[in-house]
Order: C-alpha cells, then structure tokens, then sequence
C-alpha cells in the first residue's frame, strides 16, 4: 500500500543522510530513483540485470541533460542499489561511468586550464570528478576547497603528482605526520581524516574505507576565552566602520558564528517580529534568534545601502545573487531580486567559481576578524579576544542571567547540549561558588 511505500522511502531517505547527502537533495534522488524504476514496470530492484542498469545509462548520454544531472542519477542509482542490496551494485562499472561522464563536459585541456586557473575546476581529472561529486552532495564551498586542499597536501607528502594515483595505505601516514611533525589538534586531524575517506568514497564508490593505524592528535579541551560586558561594550564602541560594527553586534547579540553573520540575506531579517533565520548552520542546521532591539536602525541603514549597491548591479545588467547551483537553476530569473541580496555584501563584484558568472557576494569574513583585533586591542584588553570570543561571550553572559542550559543549546545551534555545557565554568568562577584559600591571608 501507499502507506508501506511512504515508509520504505522513508528509511531510504534515512539511509541517504547517512551516507552524507544533504537534506535539500533528499528529493532529487528519491526522484532519480523513481524514474529508474519507471523504465522496469512490475520488476523488483534487484531483479534488474547489471546489463539493463548499463543500458539505461547509456540512455542518459542520448539526452541533452547537463553533467551534474548524470552524476547526480549515478550517484542516486548506486546508492539505491547498496541500500537493496541488489546485485548489479556490484558489477556496473560506476567509476568508468564517472569518468567519462566527468570528461564529457566538452572542455579541451585549454579549456579546463582557464576553469583551473579561475578557480572554478581542478585541473586534475580525478579531482575534478571529486568536487562535482561534493557539489552533488550541496556541500558548501569552503568544505568543497578544504576537502580538495587535504587531498592535495596528502599527495605533497607522499610525492605522487595526480589524485588518482592516492590508495588507502597512504591515510595513515599522512595522518601520522600532521600529529608528531606538524603538531596539529584533533579537529584538524579529524577533519583531514574526513576529508580523504570522502574522496575514497566519492571517487571509487566504496562504501568502507580503511584509513589503516596511525598516531593520534592530542586533543585539548580548552575554556572559552569570555569577555564581560563593559569589555564588549568597549570592543563595539571602537570600531568606526557602521556595517563592521553591526556584524560585531550581531555575533555578540544574536550569538552567531562569523561566517552565519556573513551569509545573512535579506530574506533572513524578520524586522516585525525581531528574529534572524539562520539557514544551513553548523552541520546543516536551522534554527531563529533574537535580533537585538538595539540593531533594528542599524539593520535598516544596511537595508538602504545594500539596495542602492543592488539598483546599481541591475543597471549595468548583473545584480544575480550568489546561490547554490541547484538553487540557483530553481530560482531563475528570481535570483536577481532583492530578497537574495547578502545583508553584508562585497564592495565590488567577483567571479562566481561555482558557475563563472559575474555576481555580488558576502563581505570576505578577514575584514570583520581584522577589525575586531583592532578594537580589541584599542580596548586595552589583554585576553586573546576574537569574533567568536563574541558568541562565546553571549552564551555565557545568557547563562549568568539564569537562562536555563536547553534554552542556550537552542540559540546557539548545538545539536548536543554536552557541546554548550561548557559554558558553565561561570558557575564555578571565584566568589559564586569557590573561595581562594589566599583570601584568608
């Protein structure tokens, strides 16, 4: 029945997320699936042949769809097939489909060495199919160049000159350098871990990567550096530029992450109801804060500036918002009206890399981070303050006033409250709970 279906989709789609495909993908490779399943009326998945799977993509190359759509139906198909555990998951030849698929974009080596050189595509071919997979998957840009960026310093290390030339065996040491030469944390470690077990699995359809034994980071739980109020209040007054000061207002006030304050739109400032929707956080996660009352006129200010910047890039004919490429393709024409404005937007255009368009994007997230230093410094304060120092400050400053530790979580967008009990060293500072012994001298 409907019902047994909408639930076996729905485990299906559960099983997606687990294999890290994002939330607003979701349906398009439930679509995908479907209109595989279409072209084999009356037939169980895993009664299909290896050979009619082979055909129906060879259908696809018939059709005037462009690249990333193959990948995506390729990407869809596979995992369908791991999922049902169907025989031909194991047979079709899904790295040659990659491949060509990859190489059929028309491009000659002049062409890919521009695209190379503009940031908009490796050069190297398997990295070039891995970063049309990752923006299959939605992942953002900064993920998509770190990702990159850790399989490239892998080959570095292990002196191989293309992607593909990389196996599992080389993980572990690669790993075990960044921890006993470069020294570097546990995060990174992780995230460079993440990043080449992504690649394995994106590039040759492995479901297990061994990424093998090797020596681990030393993982250090620090405090959270806090300033207090006034020391905030001095931070803020010190900064002269009004579109900086906001977003230093907003970090502190709405307790955002710094780059969740650069990619405010328009769209995401609810003015009536004092709230900022903040899209796609920190693991892919949503959620509302308060809009400090305190920012509403300078919020309306930015509002008039970032109109006129947006009339101006209309009249010369660009005024398109920098989207995510599936987004982008949906909204069409619409992409180009205000609501998808940037709050914070760049002084001057740049180049798109993900399409090569010339568009307007969000203020670079250096020139908040430098100006905060400034202040902080002109501040006179000594403790080694950031703009993240300001959220931290936020929750903190949010638990001292009785907020309860639930309350907190929510606001600030942790998916585990173990994450935001940090924050409740203020219970235990000097003179709320604990005595030195050296006032009683």
């Amino acid at each position: 029945g409907s019902a047994a279906q909408e639930a076996w989709w729905a485990g299906f789609l559960v099983f997606l997320r687990g294999r890290g495909v994002r939330t607003p993908a979701l349906v398009w490779y439930r679509h995908r699936v479907e209109q595989f399943m279409q072209k084999f009326p009356g037939r169980r998945a895993d009664a299909v042949t290896a050979e009619e799977v082979e055909t129906y993509l060879e259908h696809l190359d018939t059709l005037r769809i462009p690249p990333w759509q193959r990948e995506q139906v390729l990407a869809a198909l596979q995992l369908f097939g791991d999922y049902r555990e169907c025989p031909w998951v194991a047979t079709v030849g899904w790295g040659v489909w990659r491949g060509r698929w990859v190489m059929a974009e028309g491009l000659t080596g002049d062409d890919i060495a521009v695209l190379a050189e503009a940031g908009v595509l490796p050069a190297d071919p398997t990295l070039r199919s891995f970063t049309i997979r990752l923006r299959l998957r939605q992942v953002s840009l900064r993920t998509e160049r770190s990702y990159t960026d850790w399989v490239q310093r892998c080959c570095t290390f292990h002196a191989l000159d293309v992607a593909g030339d990389l196996q599992e065996c080389h993980i572990a040491p690669f790993l075990s350098h960044l921890a006993a030469e470069r020294l570097v944390g546990a995060s990174t470690q992780r995230q460079a871990l993440n990043a080449l077990v992504t690649f394995f699995k994106e590039t040759t359809g492995r479901v297990v990567v061994e990424a093998g034994v090797f020596a681990p980071a030393a993982a250090v739980r620090q405090v959270p550096t806090v300033l207090s109020v006034e020391e905030v209040r001095a931070v803020v007054q010190r900064m002269g530029d009004p579109t900086l000061r906001l977003m230093a207002v907003l970090l502190y006030g709405a307790g955002l992450r710094l780059m969740e304050v650069v990619r405010l739109r328009l769209k995401d400032v609810d003015l009536d109801h004092r709230l900022l929707l903040v899209l796609e956080g920190k693991g892919g996660r949503s959620r509302r804060v308060p809009l400090p009352q305190s920012a509403v006129d300078a919020i309306e200010a930015q509002f008039a500036v970032v109109r006129g910047l947006h009339a101006g890039d209309l009249a010369e004919g660009f005024g398109a918002a920098s989207l995510p490429p599936g987004l982008a393709r949906k909204l069409g024409a619409a992409a180009r009206e205000e609501t998808w404005q940037y709050l914070f937007p760049a002084p001057l255009r740049a180049v798109d890399p993900l399409d090569g368009q010339e568009k307007r994007h969000h203020l670079h997230e250096t020139n908040v981070q430098k100006a905060v230093r400034t202040a902080v410094l002109a501040a006179g304060i000594t403790k080694r303050a950031s703009c993240h120092t300001l959220r931290h400050s936020f929750a903190t400053h949010l638990l001292e006033a009785g907020q309860d530790i639930r309350t907190v979580q929510e606001l600030l967008g942790h998916a585990d409250v173990q994450t935001t009990m940090i924050y409740t060293h203020v219970l235990n500072r000097p003179g709320l709970a604990v005595r030195s012994p050296a006032d009683l001298l």
